[in-house]
């Protein structure tokens, strides 16, 4: 069936009253959306951040009267004209077939694949990690997860010990295990990216013996002989004295989810414990950095 979409622009002070009018002037559901620039990428575990400024998206059933619905909301907020006020039908659609249409198999390098389950792999010969979007972070479309793994196609882990430190969807222990990784410990602080990861290890028929995962407080203290950390740049200076003790003389570093001014600070902080080199930078601005653990620990 088809439907009508209005739409408001608020602020998150004012996001919870919008919301209500919306639900009570008849919309079947609400969403918000930034109408701004600033992203959010990686809410800790309990916390639902909103932008600053947003779209409240009211969805409604086509046969609505809209002046109603307008006035009702001008009545309610005393506001005349409504902030933003967008109205738009929406065609009669698969909204499932073309949330599905989104995605395509994207190519990393080498013989690493990352392909939607739902679709037959391109070259079933390569190495194709299943993964369907979900909750957590990381389909390897973003490019911080892009750089990483583009990493891994071209050092594949052959017998190697990691770590996937804040693992988000597992899309890169996941990897690394098809690359063939002993064993990769994924560690994070979401209960819910644990799941995911369990589940995408599953869905590419790898055993828990090959993919680990571990809240921080229960994590086994070993050593590993690369170790990959896809999340932000305030993290991972907090952490990087613990990510440093945790890869052993001679092993392996690779960090991402740094925009390129932050390269410098990055560098200075772990040129303590690691040599690093020159960093990859994607055409959107975020970077990539990789090192070798000096010899003492």
């Amino acid at each position: 069936m088809p439907w009508i979409q209005i739409q408001l622009s608020t602020t998150e002070q004012q996001q919870e009253q919008f919301e209500d009018l919306l639900l009570a002037a008849g919309a079947v559901s609400v969403t918000l959306q930034n109408n701004g620039d600033a992203p959010i990428l990686e809410p800790l575990p309990g916390e639902t951040p909103l932008w600053g400024k947003l779209r409240v998206i009211g969805l409604f059933e086509a046969d609505i009267d809209v002046n109603q619905v307008t006035n009702f909301l001008k009545e309610q907020v005393a506001v005349d004209p409504l902030p933003g006020l967008k109205i738009e039908a929406l065609e009669d659609k698969d909204w499932h077939r073309a949330w599905m249409d989104e995605y395509h198999p994207v190519h990393c390098g080498g013989e690493l694949w990352i392909c939607p389950s739902w679709l037959d792999a391109p070259h079933p010969e390569a190495v194709n990690v299943r993964l369907d979007p979900g909750m957590a972070f990381g389909t390897g479309t973003h490019p911080t997860t892009f750089l990483c793994l583009k990493w891994l196609a071209d050092h594949p882990p052959q017998d190697l010990q990691v770590i996937d430190f804040g693992c988000g969807s597992g899309i890169l222990a996941v990897a690394a295990a098809l690359l063939g990784a002993n064993v990769v410990d994924c560690i994070d602080i979401d209960p819910q990216a644990l799941l995911a990861t369990r589940d995408n290890a599953e869905k590419n028929s790898l055993s828990e013996q090959q993919i680990r995962s571990w809240l921080p407080e229960h994590a086994p203290d070993s050593v590993a002989d690369l170790l990959i950390a896809n999340i932000l740049a305030g993290p991972l200076i907090e952490l990087s004295s613990e990510m440093a003790a945790r890869v052993k003389p001679g092993g392996k570093l690779v960090l991402s989810g740094i925009l390129e001014h932050q390269v410098p600070a990055m560098l200075d902080c772990y040129s303590q414990w690691f040599e690093m080199s020159e960093p990859e930078i994607h055409h959107e601005g975020w970077a990539r950095l990789d090192g070798i653990r000096k010899g003492n620990r």
